[in-house]
Formats: structure tokens, sequence, C-alpha cells
């Protein structure tokens, strides 16, 4: 699947036009990675989003007690590492290829920074999307602490 096309799958980029989607797409970067290959570690100082174009991800969590677990695969036209399009912290998961020639996409920071300063409706588009992206996981997560007390 074309990238474009890929791009109006992501929630991340609803609401833009056929336009600014091709503006994204000359932005983001192609990377295609094996099984095992490491995309970044948690701890990792944070770049860059990625956008899963083809195969899978696996998204790992190293606990302070030293477990490792899976938490997600993500596939197709999913998203990870967008946090660090707005903040300077270090990457909270490691992740991987979980199958060959897994191609994503990815997007710097400071690419998108220009961008969003260029392109004031991009820049308040995205935004919002990532603002009501964190809204609901902030939510869901209050609701899950609800249900266990």
């Amino acid at each position: 699947m074309e990238l474009k096309q890929i791009l109006r799958l992501v929630e991340l980029f609803r609401g833009l036009s056929d336009e600014q989607l091709e503006t994204i797409k000359h932005i983001a970067v192609k990377e295609v990675f094996q099984v095992g290959d490491i995309v970044f570690n948690q701890g990792d100082e944070g770049d860059k989003m990625y956008i899963v174009g083809s195969g899978q991800v696996e998204i790992q969590i190293h606990s302070h007690t030293g477990y490792t677990y899976s938490a997600v695969y993500l596939g197709e036209g999913q998203v990870f590492g967008e946090m660090a399009l707005i903040d300077d912290t270090t990457r909270s998961a490691t992740v991987i290829g979980a199958q060959e020639d897994t191609t994503v996409y990815s997007i710097p920071r400071d690419d998108f920074t220009e961008l969003c300063t260029a392109n004031t409706a991009i820049g308040y588009l995205m935004m919002r999307n990532i603002a009501q992206d964190l809204s609901f996981k902030l939510r869901h997560n209050d609701f899950n602490r609800s249900i266990d007390d």
C-alpha cells in the first residue's frame, strides 16, 4: 500500500487533506526491520515517531524489577513513538521487528516541528489529534483504576 493511503488510515492524521498528507509524506523516512531488529530501546532519546507500513513490530516493556514482557504487537497503519513529537523525554518501551521485512516510516521531531511552524493548519490538526488520543488514554486508564479500587 502507498504511504499516502496508509496515512489516511492513521487516526493521528485525521482531518488532513490530500495535499496536507502529501506534505507529511515528504518528511517521512522509510526504514525496514527484520525479526528481532531493534527499532529503539526503552530509555533511548525520543527523536521521531513511526508509522507501520507493513509487517509487525513488538512493543516490549522492561519493568523496574527486571522483568520484560510484550505489551502489544502493532501492524499496518498503527503508530508508535508519537510522544517524541511533543516532549523531550526518553522512550518508555523497546520496539523490535516482529516479522521479516517490516516497513515503518519515521517522522523526525525536528522536521515535524519545522512543518508545523511553516503550516500551522497541519500543526493544529496534528496537535488536536494527539491531544484527543492522550485524553482517551488517560480516561481509559482512570476508568481501569476505578474498577480495580
